[in-house]
């Protein structure tokens, strides 16, 4: 018999895969209740949720309530929910034949961009109108509705205006389009035209007609531009001429100003210098004069060193002298006039002639005066012209004599005392003299 262990074990696993099994089955009922209940919304849809009644944060009693992204609760079976894209919808717009102002049959090729309303106040058009219906559908609305305000739009313009200004025209089409498109719940972001044509030519005939004006318009302008350039040329020509003429004026006016201003800097300058130098003479005179001073008290001191002192001791010197002197001319003359006292004694003792031993004592120093006479006269050069006799030559040689005798004969004159006639010494021999004896 088996082992009842092995029956108990295959039991255990029978029950731990059913318990899994349920587990498993209660996560899925569970994911697909949450599933179920919560609503989970994109950004660039709307979620529409029906199926009660449903009060607006206005108060209106809707029949749906609408989701702008994030997300929401729903009562399964109770409610439903259906969503909405509100992304753009290129709309496409080809209008052919589109009667303009006057009459001219266009061509219009467009381009808009068109999604459904986030507005809570037109979003219920779009809903009522669109909800269940394909994106082509809307789109397909959209350009009808768009074509027809178009060629109503055309038909109040030009060709011209509808070629010129295309954003007027673009701007024309939105803002008559969007009352219809409120009320279909759409918006419209953007509208460009792309292309404006017609069969008939006319745009081309008013291109052809334009480009002429133009060209006659550029023809013209050119023209003009060169004839004003011309005139401009001229113009400034002449007020370059001027300007130059001004300039030199200015520059010259500028050269005279800077030549009087430099004449005056000079002039100032050359005053300055003046009064500097004559500061600087004066400064130099005052400092000669104070130097002549100071050299005239030194040559007064050197002089009195040299000149003063010295005098004045070769004065008193000369003073002592001079009293030496006197005294010694004083004991002289007291001297001399006791000899002659004395020599006059002997005179009246002796009774010879005074006159005669006066001679006698002085005739030595009349012989030298005499003596003395030829040598006063110099004499370089003598011409003596003699008749032959020697008289001439004679008269010359006894000149010397005869000055001798002249002044021997004004000596006797001045003296009173016959020199010539003096008698010789044989004649008159001389009487002996009995002098006293003096005491040297």
């Amino acid at each position: 018999m088996p082992p009842a262990p092995v029956i108990g074990q295959s039991g255990g696993r029978a029950l731990g895969g059913g318990a899994i099994a349920v587990l498993i089955f209660a996560v899925l009922i569970t994911i697909w209740g949450v599933n179920a209940l919560v609503q989970i919304c994109d950004p660039n849809k709307i979620l529409i949720i029906s199926g009660r009644r449903y009060r607006r944060a206005d108060g209106q009693i809707m029949g749906y309530r609408v989701i702008y992204g994030g997300r929401t609760f729903r009562i399964p079976i109770l409610e439903t929910v259906k969503t909405m894209d509100l992304t753009t919808m290129p709309v496409p717009i080809e209008v052919t034949n589109a009667y303009s102002k006057g009459g001219t049959p266009l061509d219009i090729q467009a381009i808009a961009n068109v999604k459904i309303a986030r507005d809570e106040t037109l979003v219920g058009n779009a809903i009522e109108r669109f909800l269940g219906r394909g994106r082509d559908e809307i789109s397909r609305v959209a350009r009808e509705t768009l074509e027809g305000n178009l060629r109503g739009v055309v038909a109040t313009l030009t060709p011209e205006q509808l070629n010129e200004d295309r954003l007027e025209f673009a701007e024309r089409i939105a803002s008559d389009v969007r009352n219809d498109l409120v009320k279909l719940g759409l918006q419209l972001d953007t509208l460009k035209i792309q292309s404006v044509a017609d069969r008939v030519d006319y745009l081309n005939s008013i291109g052809r007609r334009q480009i002429a004006t133009v060209v006659k318009d550029a023809e013209i302008a050119e023209s003009n531009a060169v004839a004003e350039a011309e005139q401009i040329e001229a113009d400034s020509t002449r007020q370059a001429e001027v300007a130059q003429t001004q300039a030199r004026t200015v520059i010259q006016e500028k050269e005279n100003e800077l030549r009087r201003i430099t004449a005056e800097v000079e002039k100032q300058a050359r005053i300055e210098e003046e009064r500097t130098q004559a500061a600087a003479e004066e400064a130099r005179a005052r400092a000669q004069r104070e130097l002549q001073a100071i050299r005239a008290n030194l040559e007064q001191a050197r002089l009195e060193v040299e000149k003063v002192l010295p005098a004045r001791a070769q004065q008193r010197a000369q003073e002592f002298h001079a009293r030496g002197a006197s005294a010694t001319l004083e004991e002289n003359a007291k001297a001399s006039a006791q000899a002659s006292q004395m020599l006059v004694k002997v005179w009246q003792d002796t009774g010879v002639n005074a006159s005669e031993l006066f001679l006698v004592q002085q005739l030595e120093m009349v012989l030298k005066e005499a003596g003395r006479i030829p040598s006063r006269l110099h004499l370089d050069k003598v011409n003596v012209i003699d008749n032959g006799d020697g008289k001439a030559i004679a008269s010359l040689l006894n000149a010397y004599p005869e000055m001798v005798k002249q002044f021997l004969r004004q000596s006797e004159a001045i003296l009173g005392i016959p020199l010539a006639a003096t008698p010789t010494p044989a004649e008159h021999p001389p009487t002996p003299l009995n002098l006293p004896k003096t005491d040297p």
